[in-house]
């Protein structure tokens, strides 16, 4: 079914570039990543990225020029080679779907986590203003998680953003903004519709599938999955996929922009049932008007490097490239 019901934002195609990702990143973009991605026709990049990086270990609110000089580069290569540019934060002040740090506070409770969120994006939106929201979009941050009392409630969400975008706007009115959805991103925030920001969904349904043998999350009893999925819970096929997404349309005909900011497979998941369920997500995407951006470009979810064992891999400038998997990817 092809309605198109996002209408708002251009239909971006790319991918997740991992550079920033991490407390030990080193941020050295390397230009041959965004030639090679505009070169093979994408015209998107995010950038998931962890605040630390550009952050004073002792105090949050002091900010290094270093590591800003380095966000800075990769907004440059994007528009060198007319690609845009989703800055995220991978990690922010009090939350991150990574463990592989403890946060000092909470972004959702604590009020010095998320004067120090505000004030972030604010300097981003200073740094960049002037430069059109066609070339570059904030992604405020990754993925929050399910909504509970405890850690972060559905209305504390709903403040920190609208602080965030109000910081934002008060530096730069015309910057796009994205919100990730709820649960880990696959759950709309129809209460955040009159904002006018974008919302960003996922591509991991169902995760038996899409991250089947990953270490960081409990899948030592996921049997190997098949697609469609019949032996594991109440099964997965393409019609779940369809009522998935169909929340996201819905909330697109509201009049606003979604696009999918994250989507994939580890590479442990069988490379045949991988392309099978990404061939029912891209359709289900492009029907509904929605732009993707493969989680990621290099390694175990990319195109290059991934380190499959059941792939065919053509030798590309000395890396290893998913030739099936970039041509399926070019087709949507």
């Amino acid at each position: 079914m092809s309605d198109a019901a996002q209408t708002v934002l251009a239909r971006w195609r790319g991918f997740n570039l991992l550079d920033m990702f991490t407390v030990r990143s080193s941020g050295e973009w390397r230009e041959d990543d965004f030639r090679w991605i505009a070169d093979w026709g994408f015209d998107w990049v995010r950038l998931p990225m962890c605040y630390t990086l550009w952050t004073d270990d002792a105090d949050v609110l002091k900010l290094q020029e270093p590591g800003l000089a380095k966000i800075d580069r990769a907004v440059e290569l994007g528009r060198r080679h007319g690609l845009h540019v989703c800055l995220n934060f991978h990690r922010a002040p009090g939350y991150s779907v990574n463990r592989e740090r403890t946060e000092p506070f909470n972004l959702w409770k604590d009020p010095v986590a998320q004067e120090a969120f505000c004030f972030h994006w604010k300097t981003l939106a200073e740094r960049y203003r002037g430069i059109p929201s066609g070339q570059v979009s904030f992604n405020l941050v990754n993925e929050p998680r399910n909504p509970s009392a405890d850690h972060m409630t559905r209305q504390d969400h709903q403040r920190v953003v609208r602080a965030a975008v109000a910081g934002i706007r008060s530096a730069d009115p015309d910057r796009l903004v994205i919100a990730d959805g709820l649960n880990w991103g696959n759950e709309p925030c129809p209460e955040l519709a009159d904002l006018g920001i974008a919302q960003s969904c996922r591509g991991y349904v169902p995760m038996q599938l899409t991250h089947y043998q990953a270490n960081w999350v409990d899948s030592k009893d996921w049997p190997e999955p098949a697609w469609p999925i019949e032996s594991f819970l109440d099964g997965c096929d393409r019609a779940n996929l369809e009522k998935h997404y169909a929340r996201w349309a819905e909330l697109a005909r509201a009049g606003v922009g979604v696009h999918c900011g994250e989507a994939g497979c580890y590479n442990r998941t069988p490379h045949g049932v991988f392309l099978a369920w990404l061939r029912d997500v891209l359709e289900i995407l492009t029907g509904h008007g929605i732009g993707y951006a493969l989680w990621q470009f290099r390694g175990a979810f990319g195109v290059l490097d991934s380190g499959r064992t059941d792939v065919p891999y053509e030798d590309f400038h000395g890396h290893q490239l998913d030739r099936e998997l970039l041509e399926l990817l070019r087709e949507f």
